[in-house]
């Protein structure tokens, strides 16, 4: 595996590559890897020639009062974990590579963006999109591979690479969980002992409505109110920033589901804000 720091060397060996009829694959990451990055970079190694992932803290989605500056960081780890599971180029680049004193271009994306995070993260999904289109111009990869932890992000990216006319293809990979069902994700250390034994009622809350779904219930009110309860009994969250059966496509607000439905959540245990998601598939009829 090679260590890249410049994105002109970075974009220097994908094109290079690409003379010998070699295909890319792409994990953009913030590092503090887990094994939800790393299936992805496996997914990655299986269908490409070759794969890069990229280790960035991107300032720009973090807001004034977030965790930037103690967002967890272990460059020497996370470089051995992606040699291990098979990464070629590992491209490290400084936030002033990326992001120069002159810089003043960003991506404002759309209404997709504007719930759920956009609204409890005002400018987050603007800095996502911008860093993820400065990635995507210098790796030129033939495929994005994300997680489906951050639904939203997933399909806010989605929506830019289409309106930008992108050559790359997303690939949106099933979120991967602990043994009590936690979805993986960097911040799951800021939890204490006491706090990650509740964080598990949070997946367990959401996997009672699929349930009940399952079961014919339709009404998005009482798929929500039943996944509430549980998160209230088990995970007793500090708060709940948002718990709502949304369409899968447009993350709009649903009243009753008519086909496939996306249960939304994000609930702050401790200090730890949680995001996890789950589909919704109704048994036919209805009540």
């Amino acid at each position: 595996m090679r260590e890249v720091l410049r994105a002109d060397a970075m974009r220097a060996l994908v094109r290079r590559a690409r003379r010998r009829g070699e295909s890319i694959g792409f994990v953009p990451t913030m590092g503090a890897l887990h094994e939800g990055h790393l299936s992805l970079v496996r997914r990655a190694r299986r269908e490409h020639d070759r794969v890069v992932v990229s280790l960035f803290v991107n300032p720009l989605q973090f807001g004034p009062r977030e965790d930037y500056r103690t967002y967890p960081r272990d460059a020497v780890r996370d470089a051995r974990l992606c040699r291990a599971v098979g990464c070629d180029w590992l491209f490290r680049p400084s936030a002033t590579a990326l992001y120069p004193l002159d810089f003043e271009t960003s991506v404002r994306p759309g209404d997709l963006a504007a719930r759920w995070e956009g609204a409890e993260r005002p400018g987050h999904f603007s800095g996502v999109c911008t860093v993820v289109l400065k990635l995507l111009h210098i790796v030129e990869p033939d495929v994005l591979y994300l997680g489906q932890k951050d639904a939203q992000q997933a399909a806010v990216v989605a929506a830019m690479m289409r309106d930008f006319n992108m050559a790359t293809r997303l690939s949106v990979a099933p979120i991967v969980r602990d043994r009590d069902g936690l979805a993986l994700s960097s911040r799951n250390v800021y939890l204490n002992d006491e706090e990650r034994v509740r964080a598990a009622g949070l997946p367990r809350a959401l996997l009672a409505a699929s349930r009940l779904a399952r079961r014919g219930v339709r009404d998005a009110r009482r798929l929500e109110a039943e996944a509430r309860g549980v998160l209230r009994r088990e995970a007793k969250p500090q708060r709940i920033d948002y718990l709502k059966v949304v369409d899968p496509r447009t993350l709009a607000p649903v009243r009753r589901l008519e086909g496939r439905g996306l249960l939304l959540a994000s609930v702050r245990i401790g200090r730890t804000r949680l995001l996890d998601n789950r589909y919704l598939i109704p048994k036919r009829g209805a009540r």
